[in-house]
């Protein structure tokens, strides 16, 4: 096995994916739910996340070269999605208690994408598979997406203890704190994919 190629796959998606940054926002989308919804909300976002990412590693670009989208556009839409929830967290709507329908919406958008599997991650997976060579390492590399959805899950799954230690106040600052640091990260999304696209087109010129 090459775990050359194991530890840099493992390494990069964990970076990438930052499970401890993703607490905070975690807790603050989950904060109103008891511990079994909170633990199957985490549970179905790293589920969507891991299909997410397989799916774009299988057949990623070929169905963005289908739809003449360029990686930039993707990365752009992920910021603009995360602007959106993280108005709603800054100003309080996402603290409003939420049926089981928007459980599961909470869990898959905006928890397993394009938080989880985000472009950075996406990306840097459909660049894994382009260097990959022969199916023990198409192999590989799966076991380190795996691995790190594995993370990822016993990182939200034991997240629960920290929400009796803050208590309602200490989640709702932690909401709007989270909800910053979101909007951050969309801005930088975005501004990343215009770069991109600005790079694109000199070289295309």
């Amino acid at each position: 096995m090459n775990l050359k190629l194991l530890g840099e796959v493992f390494v990069t998606l964990l970076v990438i994916v930052d499970p401890p940054g993703m607490v905070p926002v975690f807790l603050a989308l989950t904060g109103t739910m008891d511990g079994r919804a909170r633990m199957k909300a985490g549970t179905q976002a790293v589920l969507l996340a891991l299909g997410v990412i397989i799916g774009f590693a299988v057949a990623g670009q070929t169905l963005l070269d289908y739809l003449h989208v360029e990686l930039p556009a993707l990365q752009g839409a992920g910021g603009l999605l995360l602007i959106l929830v993280a108005l709603q967290l800054l100003t309080g709507k996402a603290d409003e208690p939420s049926d089981q329908g928007g459980t599961s919406n909470v869990a898959l958008v905006p928890i397993g994408t394009p938080l989880l599997a985000g472009p950075g991650a996406i990306v840097a997976t459909m660049l894994f598979v382009r260097r990959a060579e022969g199916a023990d390492e198409y192999l590989i590399i799966g076991v380190g997406i795996l691995l790190v959805m594995l993370t990822v899950w016993l990182v939200l799954r034991f997240s629960g203890g920290i929400v009796k230690l803050l208590r309602p106040a200490g989640i709702e600052v932690l909401t709007r704190i989270a909800g910053l640091l979101l909007a951050a990260i969309a801005v930088q999304l975005i501004a990343d994919a215009i770069d991109a696209f600005v790079q694109l087109y000199l070289a295309q010129g």
